[in-house]
Parts: structure tokens; C-alpha cells; sequence
């Protein structure tokens, strides 16, 4: 039985969701073994051969000089900042509360498209905003016992994310996405070899270790690869909302490989947010206009 466009999309997008939680479990795990200094270096290794080999593919190399175009270079800023950040609280914080906190991030790309692009944001949108970030309050719990200090570096990542996605909106159209992607590969793993010794210094990985952290690599280069399937396949409208199964992977898999039980206070805050994003995206619909949050944004994953 064939499967309808839309719906097409939507498993693939349900796939992609789960590579990009498996990425994040397997770093999370990997960051136990070694610190996340070398997790970005020899991941991004490995990301930067077979993202460097798609691009020859596809004839998408450009000079290097493109690093420069403002855009360009605000955009890998964004995603340096974020994957540090992120990886920081990664290795500190349960997997489910990392992903909820990011479930944010589609509001405050709408928040910063408004702000920044003076895109126009409705009274119900700013509502859907504001609880949003109540949600994302209750779980960080700022003031109280379970607050994390690493929370905050999961917050400031959304906020370095919420750069890198509003300046890819102004790329030329002529760069083409995947040279973007490579070049800001080959800088984030630089990176990661520069905070290499200030992090504690070089750990001898072993067989298993690399194994896992190809395998990373080749995860999120497949996460991408069916958000751009999925987009491509079926209606926006059908296909985005299914971003949000990234929590239920982070759940499952925080349970199966960490142990971790998300608490009462966590599973409120995650259902606010996301119920917040699927409303503001709800009221796109009914505008009959995509936002700047209305493609799936990820978190940082030094791609």
C-alpha cells in the first residue's frame, strides 16, 4: 500500500527526529568517556568526510572565501556558541529536560523574526510565546531545589540557535544549504580541537567509542537529510507538527540508556511548550502564511 504525500513526510520526519535523539543520547553517553571538546573534534571528523563527500556529489563546494559573507558568518557564530553550550548541558542535565527546554526554539525564532524582521506576530502568537516560556520556567525551576545551573547554558543555546536560524533566512540564495552545512562543520570541529586541552585534554578513545562516534555523525547527516525528504514530500502543515516526537525519543531513550525518570514539574513544563508551539503554529494555518518557525529547527549538532 502506497502512503500519501503528506503522510510520507510525516514518517519521515518521525524518522529524522529519532536520529537526531539517538545523536544526542549517543553524545551524552560518549561525554561520560571523554570531554565534549573531543566529542566536537572527532565527530565533526567524521561529519566533515561525509558531508565534504555529499557536497563533491552534488557539485555544492564553493570557495572558502563565502565564510565571510556576513550572513554566512553570523550563521556559524550562532552554531559554534550553540553546540558548545549545548553540549555543556548535555553532559550535566537529563536528556528529556535538554530536549523540552529546546522545544522553545520555534517560538523564539518567532519571537526573533518579529523583533529583528518585523514580521507580524498576532495578539493569540504572542500568547502562544509568552506560555512558551513559562514552560520552559517550570522546567528549569529557577530559585528552587531542582534548579541546574546548566539550564541555563541549555537556554543560552537556544538563544545562539535563534541566531544561526534567523541568519540562514538571509543567505543568498545562491550559497548553496549544504556548502553552508559543510563549512560550518569543518569550523565547529576546529573549534572543538581549540577546546580540547582548556577541557581537560585528550582521552584515547577506544574502538567502541569511534564506532559510536561515526556512527553519530552519520545520524544526524540522515536527521537532516529526511527533514529535507519530509518537507519535500508532503504539506508543511502536516509534516512540522511532527518535530515534537523528538521528546518522546528523548523520554524513552533517557529512561532506557540513563535511567532517568522525568518528574512531574519536567512533563508539565514540555507539555506547555509544545502544546504552545502547535497553537502558534495553528494560527500560521489560519493566516495562511509560513513563519520563520515553521520549518522543523533543530538543535545544535556542530552541522
Amino acid at each position: 500500500m502506497s502512503l500519501s504525500p503528506s503522510l510520507r513526510g510525516s514518517v519521515l520526519m518521525a524518522i529524522a527526529m529519532a536520529g537526531f535523539s539517538l545523536n544526542d543520547a549517543l553524545t551524552k553517553f560518549l561525554t561520560l568517556h571523554m570531554n565534549f571538546g573531543q566529542v566536537m573534534l572527532v565527530r565533526g571528523l567524521f561529519a566533515v568526510v561525509l558531508i565534504g563527500a555529499l557536497a563533491t556529489q552534488r557539485k555544492a563546494l564553493r570557495p572558502l572565501r563565502i565564510l565571510f559573507v556576513p550572513s554566512v558568518a553570523l550563521r556559524v557564530f550562532g552554531e559554534i556558541g550553540g553546540t558548545v553550550t549545548f553540549l555543556a548541558s548535555l553532559a550535566h542535565l537529563p536528556l528529556a529536560n535538554v530536549s523540552s527546554i529546546f522545544q522553545s526554539l520555534p517560538l523564539a525564532i518567532t519571537l526573533g523574526a518579529a523583533l529583528i524582521f518585523g514580521e507580524q506576530v498576532g495578539w493569540r502568537r504572542w500568547l502562544a510565546i509568552a506560555a512558551g516560556f513559562v514552560g520552559v520556567l517550570i522546567v528549569v525551576r529557577p530559585g528552587v531545589e531542582g534548579f541546574n545551573q546548566f539550564s541555563l547554558l541549555a537556554l543560552l543555546s537556544v538563544a545562539f540557535c535563534t541566531v544561526r536560524d534567523l541568519a540562514t533566512k538571509r543567505i543568498p540564495t545562491e550559497i548553496p544549504s549544504l556548502f553552508v552545512t559543510f563549512l560550518t562543520t569543518i569550523v565547529v570541529t576546529i573549534v572543538g580541537a581549540i577546546l580540547l586541552v582548556p577541557l581537560g585534554g585528550w582521552t584515547p578513545p577506544s574502538n567502541r567509542s569511534l564506532g559510536l562516534l561515526a556512527l553519530a555523525a552519520v545520524l544526524v547527516l540522515i536527521g537532516y537529510q529526511c527533514v529535507i525528504l519530509a518537507l519535500r514530500a508532503g504539506d508543511i502543515s502536516a509534516v512540522a507538527p511532527f518535530r515534537y516526537s523528538q521528546l518522546l525519543w528523548a523520554m524513552l531513550l533517557g529512561y532506557l540508556v540513563f535511567g532517568d525518570v522525568p518528574d512531574g514539574p519536567m512533563v508539565l513544563g514540555a507539555s506547555v511548550i509544545v502544546l504552545s508551539g502547535l497553537y502558534a503554529f495553528h494560527r500560521e494555518r489560519v493566516r495562511n502564511r509560513l513563519p520563520a518557525a515553521s520549518a522543523p529547527s533543530m538543535p545544535p549538532d556542530g552541522l
